[in-house]
């Protein structure tokens, strides 16, 4: 098909037919003297443009996208594939699709006998899910209902409450407990949901004898203030030396015995912790470490207790940092789990060496100093072993009162250690600023998808709901990694609904669509038009006419 312009000669269009594989044009020309503007010249073949489209809108909606699209996917796949050794279709689909509808592999393996890789892959995400007791947590009476009083909100949730519960029965109960009657009435307090059945409880098993344990629930939920529960803790701790150092004699006397002595040690140890707690919190912090360092050389195998997540944030407060390394030298041992308040009180202490002259722009410019890089790298190990930390010490999400249960590198954690830590972050000069500059590049060398982790195992996918568990409702809890999905599936099905719509709507509303479409070519190219007849109205009509006879 071909055009042929001669200078004498104007074009009107008058029909123009297009029908499926053959394309014919059919036209009448006008023949006059005038030479042609520019603007028919340049614009006729828009006009054939705005017809075709027309005549043929619903065919190019239907088969073009739909090819371009499948020629996209199939290229973006196998990118993806060569990139990451995974189906890209696949991993959205396990990681993305199934969580948002609910999906649950309930599918039982068939074969008996699973790899030695997957077994410990199964007992190291038993391990990284297992809920832990908080070492620094609150005491109901003193500070979870004052809360309550005050903002009428419920800070703890049932299933924390419950597993504190369980808690109370391991460390306080035994099977010889019937054979004590206050000992038998404690023993059902612990199971009372009521708090004010339990508070009963403890006063009815005091009137029968001094027992340490209703001293501690008394202490725990009755008392209003820190001072209260001290004095009630001196009460319990007297009462518990006491069965102590009876059920020593007799522990070697069989296992019943045995039992009553494991459980007055738990007694003591945890009265013992809570007092230096007391001193901690009532200004006495000097008190306080010199009874959690007793406290360890007395007890140290009940690590249970974590008591020297205390005697760091203690030692903090006190700006011994000599003590607080020697404490993580012994503590931060690749044989023991580790911990937000671990990780973060060593960034924090290689951190304090160069932050108070740390600059971004003499950084860029010179490079990182040993000292800083070794700063840069202990932020990066405690990011990547508890990513949600850095928003609560930045302050960019806001705090709430800690759980009396953590889930080690979730949002619950991040929160128990944000609560007690903040304030010591804020005192090193440039501590926060160094975090601010250098956390988020923790997420550059994690590898996506988690498969695998950098310095520690990939971070567990169970935090999110274990951590809606131990929260308040009214928390937002922070997840990570984020459940978003890619810009190329998010523009990808955009593209796809929009343009099934525009199919439908043409395929019924056939001339309101091309009437649509002839207005929206129009407006399209209006703009061309507008310029055309400015430089029309600027060039004279003889260069155009010159411009013809090429």
């Amino acid at each position: 098909m071909a055009w042929t312009f001669n200078s004498q000669t104007r074009f009107a269009p008058s029909l123009l037919h297009f029908s499926g594989r053959n394309c014919s044009v059919l036209y009448s020309a006008e023949c006059s003297r005038k030479p042609a503007s520019a603007s028919e010249f340049l614009l006729f073949p828009a006009f054939l443009s705005m017809h075709f489209f027309q005549l043929i809108y619903i065919t190019w909606l239907i088969r073009l996208p739909c090819k371009s699209n499948s020629y996209l996917a199939q290229i973006f796949e196998w990118w993806y594939f060569r990139k990451y050794g995974t189906s890209f279709i696949e991993q959205v689909s396990v990681s993305h699709l199934r969580p948002l509808l609910g999906g649950v592999d309930n599918s039982s393996p068939t074969n008996s006998s699973t790899s030695n890789g997957d077994a410990d892959s199964n007992r190291q995400s038993v391990s990284e899910c297992k809920v832990w007791r908080n070492p620094l947590n609150l005491f109901r009476g003193a500070e979870y209902n004052r809360y309550t009083w005050v903002t009428g909100r419920e800070p703890l949730t049932y299933y924390d409450m419950n597993l504190s519960a369980q808690d109370h029965q391991t460390f306080f109960t035994c099977d010889s407990d019937h054979l004590r009657p206050a000992d038998a009435i404690m023993q059902k307090a612990w199971r009372e949901r009521n708090p004010q059945a339990r508070v009963s409880a403890a006063h009815e098993a005091l009137e029968l004898e001094d027992c340490a344990t209703a001293y501690i629930l008394l202490a725990e939920e009755e008392a209003t203030t820190i001072m209260e529960a001290e004095k009630l803790f001196k009460q319990a701790l007297k009462a518990g030396e006491g069965c102590y150092r009876r059920s020593q004699q007799l522990q070697h006397h069989g296992a019943q015995y045995e039992a009553q002595h494991r459980r007055d040690t738990n007694v003591v140890v945890y009265i013992k912790r809570r007092l230096a707690m007391c001193s901690r919190k009532l200004g006495r912090t000097r008190e306080a470490v010199k009874m959690m360092r007793d406290l360890m050389k007395e007890f140290p195998l009940l690590s249970m207790f974590n008591i020297h997540e205390n005697l760091l944030e203690s030692l903090l407060e006190l700006q011994n940092y000599a003590d607080v390394q020697a404490v993580l030298a012994k503590y931060d041992d690749i044989s023991l789990p580790k911990s937000a308040t671990i990780c973060y009180t060593a960034a924090l202490l290689k951190a304090r060496a160069v932050s108070d002259k740390f600059s971004p722009e003499a950084a860029s410019r010179r490079g990182l100093s040993t000292a800083e890089m070794n700063a840069v790298e202990a932020i990066h190990r405690a990011v990547e072993f508890n990513p949600h930390v850095p928003k609560y010490l930045l302050e960019m999400k806001s705090l709430i009162l800690p759980p009396e249960h953590i889930l080690k590198r979730g949002d619950s954690e991040a929160i128990a250690y944000a609560f007690f830590h903040l304030q010591h972050w804020k005192r090193v000069e440039g501590a926060l600023n160094l975090l601010h500059c250098t956390w988020e590049g923790t997420f550059r060398m994690i590898p996506y998808p988690l498969e695998k982790g950098h310095l520690f195992y990939p971070y567990p996918i169970c935090t999110e709901t274990a951590d809606r568990e131990l929260l308040p409702m009214f928390h937002e809890v922070s997840v990570y990694p984020k459940k978003e999905l890619p810009f190329f599936i998010l523009f990808t099905a955009g593209l796809c609904s929009f343009t099934a719509m525009l199919a439908l709507l043409t395929h019924q509303f056939p001339e309101l669509m091309g009437v649509f479409a002839k207005a929206f070519l129009s407006t399209l190219f209006a703009p061309l038009n507008f310029i055309m007849e400015k430089v029309e109205s600027i060039l004279p009509s003889s260069l155009w006419h010159q411009l013809t006879r090429i």
